[in-house]
């Protein structure tokens, strides 16, 4: 690439066509270039804080980006030809940490730190849903290849599988952990802070007849 950034860059996504290449860091810029050839195409300012995910709508019209910290949060889309600012989707809490684009363009879905996914209307800016989704934060998200489902994964270990349009919860899936369906019940000796530390990780106390 023709120009150096010093900061830290946090995500990259490829055009559609892979024609183009985005990128966004911790200088509050999103960056976008010619992936052939490296030049730089347009560089994107607006946002005031680390912009920490980026995706592309699927015809490559538009980009969606994200920032934040704990209070508050920007979700920004942009004319990914013209570099023009199109709408700001306001109302997140807390820090942006996964993006994506449903398969129509009219919709995009956030994740944050607080394990909530927020549905937008892009055209009006309008929050429409919001589903509690995991514990800790949402680590990403993934548009099924029909469009009809949305995947998410956090910091609790679980996929969430989701109507894309209706944002109803499908099915969770989820490895074993260290102690799973390890039957715990009855034993002696420990604290209930022990037992919430085996409960977390697997163990299930079964109620006694």
């Amino acid at each position: 690439m023709d120009r150096k950034q010093a900061n830290l860059i946090r995500h990259v996504a490829w055009s559609p066509d892979g024609t183009r290449l985005v990128g966004v860091g911790d200088d509050n810029h999103v960056y976008l270039w010619d992936a052939k050839v490296g030049t730089l195409l347009l560089q994107l300012a607006g946002h005031h804080r680390i912009v920490t995910s980026v995706a592309w709508s699927l015809d490559g019209t538009w980009l969606v980006s994200g920032s934040g910290c704990n209070d508050s949060a920007e979700i920004f889309v942009w004319d990914a030809h013209s570099g023009e600012r199109v709408q700001a989707l306001v109302g997140h809490p807390g820090a942006i940490t996964a993006l994506t684009w449903g398969p129509s363009g009219d919709l995009v879905v956030s994740g944050g730190t607080d394990g909530r996914l927020r549905w937008w209307e892009v055209h009006s800016g309008e929050s429409l849903q919001e589903q509690e989704a995991h514990q800790g934060m949402v680590q990403s998200l993934k548009v099924s290849p029909d469009g009809s489902m949305l995947a998410s994964c956090g910091d609790d270990g679980v996929i969430a599988f989701w109507d894309m349009h209706s944002g109803e919860a499908l099915r969770r899936l989820r490895r074993d952990r260290p102690y799973e369906r390890l039957t715990i019940t009855g034993i002696r000796g420990l604290t209930q802070a022990q037992l919430a530390s085996f409960r977390a990780l697997g163990a299930v106390e079964k109620e006694r007849a």
